[in-house]
């Protein structure tokens, strides 16, 4: 798992009034669209800012250079096997509205049994990174909190730009500290009872084919890997409720 994506809605109070029908939805105000991805430690691993408000997440998602490193071959490849099942792309947790891709991870609406409820109650969980994430930011830079007030778009992108990349240095300098809070053997599993595993995947000229639109977007990879991981959860932390 990368992380958490979720967008944000940053206000613009000093909107052209030419442009005030684009970027409000409804009878609200202007916004700014931000897309973000944040793990556990809040820390942004992507972020895409500056569309109009009236977009919601699938459209956003649609424009948004999330993928564009795995496409093109930049991103780190990675095998990890879930149940006996190996997969080669790494996945986000998301909400309801995303489509259900080989990369995207939804909770269970309405459980049927106890190990899809214990799978929604630990998806929701996780998924509230995102969400902390963009109170964090909002609550360390005042003008991310509160409505902008300047005129140019482009300026706008910046000062988000500068407080997204504060907040990960922020992140990075007290990240040394998490280790000294938590007990990390109570994460640590003996070899014979791992049900997951994560490799390295080096290059070679029968893997070295890129992903392509279709992989991103399998939905039988989706169900595949959500059925893994509803049993990877309730094999480990089934007996614990």
């Amino acid at each position: 798992m990368v992380g958490s994506i979720d967008c944000m809605h940053w206000e613009w109070k000093n909107c052209p009034t030419a442009w005030k029908g684009q970027y409000t939805r409804g009878s609200g105000k202007p916004t700014i669209v931000l897309e973000a991805v944040a793990s556990q430690d809040l820390w942004i691993w992507h972020a895409f800012f500056g569309l109009p408000g009236t977009l919601n997440d699938i459209n956003v998602l649609d424009r948004s250079p999330v993928f564009d490193d795995i496409l093109e071959g930049r991103a780190p490849r990675v095998r990890y096997m879930v149940n006996g099942h190996m997969y080669k792309l790494a996945y986000y947790l998301t909400d309801g509205i995303y489509p259900k891709w080989s990369t995207f991870i939804q909770s269970i609406t309405l459980p049927q049994c106890p190990k899809q409820a214990l799978f929604a109650k630990w998806q929701e969980a996780a998924r509230k990174d995102v969400e902390r994430a963009f109170g964090v930011l909002q609550a360390r830079f005042a003008i991310v909190k509160n409505p902008v007030r300047t005129l140019d778009i482009e300026k706008i992108g910046k000062i988000m730009r500068a407080c997204i990349i504060l907040h990960n240095m922020i992140v990075e300098d007290e990240r040394d500290g998490y280790t000294n809070q938590v007990n990390i053997s109570d994460f640590q599993e003996g070899e014979s009872s791992r049900t997951s595993e994560v490799l390295n995947e080096i290059p070679t000229l029968f893997n070295d084919t890129f992903p392509d639109c279709n992989d991103l977007r399998d939905r039988q990879t989706h169900d595949r890997l959500k059925n893994d991981l509803i049993e990877n959860i309730w094999n480990k932390f089934g007996n614990q409720d």
